[in-house]
């Protein structure tokens, strides 16, 4: 039932975006600002040929940085949040680098690891990382110390007290960070894949724009958008599987 649902809603929300991007082009008759149905009979003809290819390169810079942040950034938040003195020492170091605008590092990255493929993916990686540890540090501080006595108490090593309590308290706030940081990440390949490529959404967008070829250009943005939305609905639907207990 609980599937159904979030797919209506899905679905509800496709419906009224083009509804009024119907609406605002039909009042506007502008070339700037084509009707949804034109765009999307010309995404149809140029999305296996074209775009299709600038998609996946942007779909895999998004999951290489991704995922990189998720395997380096949850070992940090939970040895942050669990010991002490670890959140001592590194606490300092994450709240001064982490309000720091990541897409100003953008030259930084080209002038060190070149302009192809592995700075767009430490830009993803960036961005993503500091969220992931700070909402794995925060959920297991949020565990009342009395949660870990009864395992004490029957002799549960460390790796039983993170099996049993650590990972499942903080499954959720991780998944929410992702969800939150993915918006920004997509923004940020975006720009990211306007300097040294010829393949990314971005690439293939700000060409368009370039060539005064509205439909592409727009064919591009729903495209872009459609990775978005694949994304989020895929951590709603781990979070629905993995933390199954809060939706009971």
């Amino acid at each position: 039932m609980e599937k159904k649902r979030a797919g209506f809603w899905y679905i509800y929300g496709i419906v009224v975006v083009l509804a009024l991007w119907y609406g605002i082009a039909s009042w506007v008759k502008m070339p700037i600002i084509p009707s949804p149905w034109l765009v999307m009979a010309n995404l149809y003809d140029i999305f296996f040929s074209t775009i299709a290819i600038h998609s996946a390169y942007s779909l895999w810079r998004i999951l290489a940085g991704g995922g990189l942040a998720v395997i380096v950034g949850i070992p940090i938040g939970y040895c942050m949040g669990y010991f002490p003195r670890c959140d001592r020492a590194l606490s300092p170091i994450v709240y001064l680098t982490y309000p720091i605008p990541k897409i100003a590092l953008l030259p930084i990255m080209m002038l060190l690891f070149g302009l192809g493929e592995l700075s767009k993916i430490i830009m993803i990686f960036l961005i993503i990382i500091f969220q992931v540890i700070v909402a794995v540090r925060d959920g297991v501080k949020s565990i009342p110390t009395e949660t870990y006595y009864p395992l004490y108490s029957l002799g549960a090593g460390l790796m039983d007290i993170f099996r049993e309590i650590l990972i499942p308290a903080s499954l959720p706030k991780i998944l929410t960070s992702l969800r939150v940081a993915m918006a920004t990440a997509i923004s940020v390949l975006f720009f990211t894949e306007t300097f040294g490529t010829q393949y990314g959404m971005g690439y293939f967008i700000m060409d368009a724009w370039m060539r005064v070829n509205y439909l592409e250009m727009y064919s591009g943005i729903v495209v872009l958008s459609g990775i978005g939305l694949i994304l989020f609905g895929t951590i709603d639907y781990l979070e629905r599987k993995i933390c199954y207990w809060q939706y009971k």
